[in-house]
């Protein structure tokens, strides 16, 4: 537990994965031998921080995840709830079965399996800045900004762009409320953080390391084993 705060950890694992177009959701797949999900588990399990788990997942897909489960019992709390249309349709159905002692609230990626534990416990501390935090690494590649992808309009400063990653760490009240403003106004962003940040609170950056990908397609599966066996 953290101090006197008592942490829910979301483990969001309900897309479909069809960049990976393996007929399986990629959460699944096994990285050297092992599900993408189950060692994405073992990190926020390992998390002296975290209190709780709810595991988002497919309907269709509590089959695998029960696999999971007993072949690697978790220890903590845990639900499993299912994810609606979009990430956000079910991070909100998380969200209305958060338990009542809940204080912090951690977003993460089931597809972000090799998040480092002190990583996360320090995007945790962190939430105490601002009522919200995450992990980031600064962009490497130049970024070009393109209104009709075909030409370039114009290239922001590097030093200015930051690569967001999960875990999203928020105080249960922030993100409540930054979820009830998107619906009200009918908006999705592309992560939690983004939806925080138009009720005007700023989010905290730490930051991490490059490793912490998220497997999205083929490629990222090979680059995920390559530094498995690294042990960067």
């Amino acid at each position: 537990m953290m101090e006197s705060k008592y942490v829910v950890a979301i483990v969001a694992a309900a897309g479909m994965g069809k960049r990976m177009k393996a007929g399986i959701n990629k959460q699944f797949l096994t990285l050297e031998g092992q599900e993408i999900l189950a060692r994405t588990l073992q990190k926020i399990e390992a998390s002296p921080s975290i209190d709780e788990i709810i595991i988002l997942i497919q309907k269709s897909d509590r089959h695998y995840l029960e696999l999971i489960l007993r072949k690697q019992p978790l220890s903590k709390p845990y639900q499993i709830v299912y994810g609606g249309k979009e990430r956000q349709d079910s991070i909100h159905n998380a969200l209305t079965a958060l338990p009542e002692e809940a204080t912090v609230v951690l977003t993460h990626d089931g597809a972000r399996p090799l998040v480092k534990v002190n990583k996360i416990e320090e995007v945790i501390n962190g939430v105490s800045m601002t009522g919200a935090a995450t992990l980031a690494t600064p962009v490497k590649d130049t970024i070009k900004v393109s209104h009709n992808g075909q030409t370039v309009d114009y290239t922001p400063n590097r030093k200015e762009l930051f690569a967001v990653q999960t875990p999203q760490v928020f105080y249960k009240e922030v993100l409540l409320k930054a979820y009830a403003q998107a619906y009200r106004e009918h908006y999705y962003g592309t992560d939690d953080c983004s939806l925080v940040e138009k009720t005007g609170v700023k989010v905290s950056m730490v930051i991490d390391d490059f490793s912490n990908i998220k497997i999205t397609t083929p490629e990222d599966l090979i680059l995920a084993e390559a530094l498995l066996r690294s042990d960067i």
